[in-house]
């Protein structure tokens, strides 16, 4: 498989070579930028458009094109610039008619970004975050864990994942007041892993470890010394290691210790910690209170995930009063790793400080900003009217760099009020023409994106106006017009509606630039488009004396000139109608009638060759010629085909019916109410009811057609017509 679409380039040129994509057997074409910046194709129904686009999607995606009926095919797909190089993905933009799913990204985003403010927004955001990578640093070699403690810090404090700083901001008084750090030493991955987390919070488990804190509080009640909540042998121990280390003893001071009215008096440390050991064996031996203990590691030996905070525990006894509340044990543990760490903490809460008023001075000056986005807003608003207002929910922190992609906001407005709607609940809400309108929106997002970049871009647009209102139509044609002239921008623009072809050539696209595209066993070619200026006048009328096939083709168009100039009664109308239709004085209308119709209306003095050649005789055997015509849009060989078939079709039914007066006497719809006759009168005959049925449905649209509206003709392939003809001229 062979695909390319990669490095930069300039695109006076662009070459496409493609084999067995999406369908198209073969395409191969030069699209050549040096004197138009748009090329526009009209593409009939299943002749290669969307094949064409996806096959584009799928290179702008850096994906490989396929073909989706036979994967086995093997694909080629290149396209180039003008020196041979292969063209960059990234500057492919691919504009499909509708895609529910396209919505700005984090490139489009750039729309938002004020480059000065997020520079020193992100200077800001830098000093902050070396402070905060110092503290957590020294909170992890302090903790002894691999968890994320920026994360754990906020859960436990704000009980959200994300809000961190505020944590650290609503804790400040409390660690300031706090005189120790009680619990510095705790392994926190020892007792705060989730698995333990679940088994400490077990009925079973809860009620043994009640059961050992009821005990414990019993004989703190009790003890000489210690007290509940108050003074117990972790303080009595931090007490007497601070006194030592301020050099208390060294300067024969003595502590006093009152035990039941006595005083007892302690002139050293190592006669103080003496003490507070012997108080806190008497508790930690107790009887009752070893037996609690072992029945809380006999529920933590049950789990083999759980031996390890069973050992942990056995060697930290003073640390299981504190596990009948986890939430409170889990902050606190936190506090102490904090206060042991103060100077790190106090460092980051003063650079939050700094940059907070910093930071607002930058916030203000960004929401009185106005950014590209809403310049984007302005241009969809002037050109679309939805029942929708758009903003962006996180403005400034995209702007700024603290958000990569924007969240956008909807308010649906009617007559009565407006709510706030999300996005999915809007596209419900919304009619077809609107949901398009939204993602024009978007659309309009990524090309002011790629103009604000200056990023050369190769734009394929897939009938993006297709199933709009006129009003809305010509909008996105202004809009195209518009980028056609930023001058980063090359277009080639699909579509299967010939009136949108024209539109865009009148108002941007030049006439070379205007290209058809033709379906044949061979693959795809693109032919310079034909009629798209009024073909009748653009050419037909100029070879009207020279060429048989445009001069028959032209009877339509004069009819329609004296329809809409003088009516139906006129004699002329009247002339031309039984040059369409098998009329009593058909046979006897000659090229000289029609000569002096044409030099009448057309203001002329002309003369074909043969003047006194039957007019139908000449459809006939021009009708004939077409059969063999060579490939190409052959707009007068169709319209020939679809006057002869109708002619012989109703020339057969005529010489059937034996009712002359019924046929002489028609005035409208003749083709049809001579089929209907037919049917009636010849019921057995059903496959010539069933050509003479593909009559009526395919010639009406192929005759009666003018300078405005005449696509039908166009869209359906010159084969279906031949075959038509040929089926004719087998029943006469």
């Amino acid at each position: 498989m062979t695909y390319k679409l990669h490095q930069g380039f300039v695109m006076k040129k662009v070459s496409v070579d493609l084999q067995h994509c999406y369908g198209i057997k073969a395409l191969k074409h030069d699209f050549d930028f040096s004197n138009t910046k748009a090329y526009a194709i009209y593409a009939p129904n299943g002749a290669m458009k969307s094949s064409f686009a996806n096959t584009f999607k799928d290179l702008s995606n850096g994906a490989k094109p396929k073909d989706r009926i036979f994967p086995d095919r093997e694909t080629t797909a290149v396209v180039t610039d003008e020196t041979g190089a292969a063209i960059e993905n990234e500057r492919v933009l691919v504009v499909l008619s509708y895609d529910e799913t396209f919505a700005p990204s984090e490139k489009t985003c750039t729309l938002l970004v004020d480059p000065k403010l997020r520079s020193e927004f992100a200077e800001l955001q830098a000093k902050t975050e070396e402070s905060k990578k110092a503290l957590i640093g020294a909170l992890k070699l302090q903790s002894k864990s691999k968890a994320d403690l920026e994360t754990e810090i906020s859960l436990v404090v704000m009980k959200t994942p994300h809000e961190f700083r505020r944590a650290l901001i609503r804790i400040r008084e409390e660690i300031q007041e706090q005189k120790d750090a009680p619990f510095a030493s705790v392994e926190y991955d020892r007792i705060f892993a989730a698995p333990i987390i679940t088994a400490l919070n077990t009925k079973d488990l809860k009620d043994k470890i009640l059961d050992y804190i009821t005990r414990y509080h019993e004989l703190l009640a009790a003890s000489t010394f210690f007290r509940q909540g108050i003074f117990d042998y972790y303080n009595a121990a931090q007490i007497a290691d601070s006194l030592s280390k301020n050099g208390f003893f060294s300067a024969s001071h003595t502590v006093n210790l009152k035990s039941s009215g006595e005083v007892k008096e302690i002139s050293t440390q190592e006669e103080l910690e003496q003490v507070i050991e012997a108080e806190k064996q008497s508790i930690l031996k107790d009887e009752k209170l070893v037996k609690a203990f072992d029945a809380v590691q006999t529920q933590l030996n049950k789990n083999v995930g759980l031996r390890e905070f069973r050992g942990y525990l056995m060697n930290n006894m003073h640390l299981l009063p504190h596990l009948s509340n986890l939430p409170k044990f889990n902050e606190d543990v936190l506090k102490s790793y904090i206060k042991e760490n103060i100077e790190a903490y106090q460092s980051l809460l003063d650079t939050y400080e700094e940059v907070r008023e910093r930071e607002a001075i930058i916030f203000a000056e960004a929401e009185k900003q106005k950014t590209q986005w809403e310049r984007v807003i302005d241009i969809f608003n002037r050109r679309f009217t939805v029942p929708f207002k758009l903003h962006v929910d996180n403005k400034i922190d995209v702007m700024l760099g603290a958000a990569r992609i924007m969240q956008l906001g909807f308010t649906y407005e009617d007559s009565e009020g407006s709510a706030e709607i999300e996005r999915t609940e809007l596209l419900e809400y919304l009619s077809n023409g609107e949901k398009k309108a939204f993602y024009i929106l978007n659309v309009i997002f990524e090309i002011e994106r790629r103009i604000k970049d200056k990023q050369e871009t190769l734009v394929v647009v897939d009938d993006l106006a297709d199933s709009f209102d006129y009003q809305n139509k010509y909008a996105i044609v202004e809009y195209l017009k518009g980028i056609s002239e930023e001058g980063v921008f090359k277009q080639i623009i699909l579509t299967h509606n010939f009136d949108f072809l024209r539109t865009i050539q009148s108002r941007f696209v030049s006439y070379a630039g205007c290209l058809m595209g033709l379906k044949s066993d061979a693959g795809i070619t693109l032919e310079p488009a034909e009629g798209v200026k009024n073909i009748f006048v653009k050419d037909w009328k100029l070879h009207f004396f020279n060429d048989n096939k445009k001069k028959i083709a032209s009877i339509a168009f004069l009819r329609n000139l004296v329809e809409f100039s003088r009516g139906e009664a006129d004699p002329a109308y009247e002339a031309l109608t039984s040059m369409l239709h098998w009329r009593p004085e058909s046979a006897a209308k000659t090229v000289g009638d029609l000569d002096a119709i044409f030099n009448a209306e057309c203001h002329t003095s002309g003369a074909s060759v043969d003047t006194a050649l039957g007019v139908v005789g000449l459809i006939d055997a021009t009708g004939d010629e077409c059969l063999t015509a060579g490939p190409g849009l052959n707009l007068e060989n169709k319209v020939v085909l679809a006057i002869a078939t109708r002619l012989r079709a109703e020339r057969f039914i005529v010489a059937k019916l034996s009712d002359d007066a019924f046929w002489k006497g028609i005035d409208r719809n003749q083709t049809q109410r001579l089929i209907s006759k037919f049917k009636k009168e010849f019921p057995s005959e059903t496959d010539a009811s069933g050509v003479l049925d593909r009559v009526a449905l395919m010639t009406p649209e192929n005759i009666h057609l003018n300078s405005f509206m005449y696509e039908p003709i166009i869209d359906m392939g010159e084969g279906p017509l031949r075959k038509l003809y040929e089926d004719v001229k087998a029943l006469v």
